[in-house]
């Protein structure tokens, strides 16, 4: 198995339940939670999958189960990375860019953070990278332990609940859904990338607007 195939079958929500089955989901969900190398992990696409197959019968677990043991990595995964955070402290900011770490990712959920403060946590779930890196943000900056439980289990319970059950409906409404599968999740990856690729552009033009005026002030003196 080459490097190629091995990442298709890890970001392959469909090849990652029916060979590693409720198990690896919530290994999965637990890494891309709050594990730093876990930001290119499917989320949301495994979580929509895993409720309509449920749905369906290809995957043979009760939804309650799913909805109750997946959101439970969830947040197991966010106090991971928020205790990460809380160790390592403003070392991730000036370590080397890898195949599993990127700097960016670190400042985006910094600008994330500053710009939305506690509601962050709770809107960072649905977003695909800031939310692997929210939580460490959070154990970084030593946010209230008490306040980021709080917003942790909010969070994580909404965004469970809605995609695995919101693919469950999908699949007892419309049952042929699953011949479409594929479609389906690159619907779901275009939908929750938007808000990240505008977050990103309008960071970049305020950082840039910004710069801007700090050339014009300094060319005033």
């Amino acid at each position: 198995m080459d490097i190629f195939e091995l990442y298709h079958n890890i970001t392959n929500p469909e090849v990652i339940i029916k060979t590693g089955g409720l198990f690896l989901i919530l290994l999965i969900i637990f890494a891309e939670n709050g594990v730093f190398f876990g930001f290119f992990l499917p989320g949301d696409t495994l979580l929509f999958t895993t409720g309509l197959l449920s749905s369906t019968g290809k995957f043979d677990v009760p939804i309650v189960t799913l909805l109750i043991s997946i959101s439970i990595a969830a947040y197991l995964g966010s106090l991971f990375g928020y205790f990460f955070g809380e160790k390592t402290g403003s070392r991730l900011f000036t370590k080397d860019d890898s195949l599993f770490f990127k700097k960016k990712y670190m400042f985006a959920a910094e600008a994330f953070f500053i710009r939305y403060g506690a509601v962050a946590l709770i809107m960072a779930r649905f977003l695909p990278i800031i939310r692997t890196f929210a939580p460490i943000f959070s154990g970084i900056v030593r946010y209230p332990y008490g306040k980021f439980l709080l917003y942790n289990i909010i969070g994580g319970t909404l965004w469970v609940v809605s995609l695995v059950y919101g693919g469950y409906l999908l699949g007892q409404v419309v049952p042929e859904s699953k011949d479409y599968l594929e479609h389906i999740i690159l619907g779901i990856i275009i939908i929750t990338w938007i808000p990240v690729v505008v977050t990103y552009i309008k960071e970049r033009n305020r950082a840039k607007k910004a710069a801007e005026i700090t050339t014009d002030s300094n060319s005033d003196r």
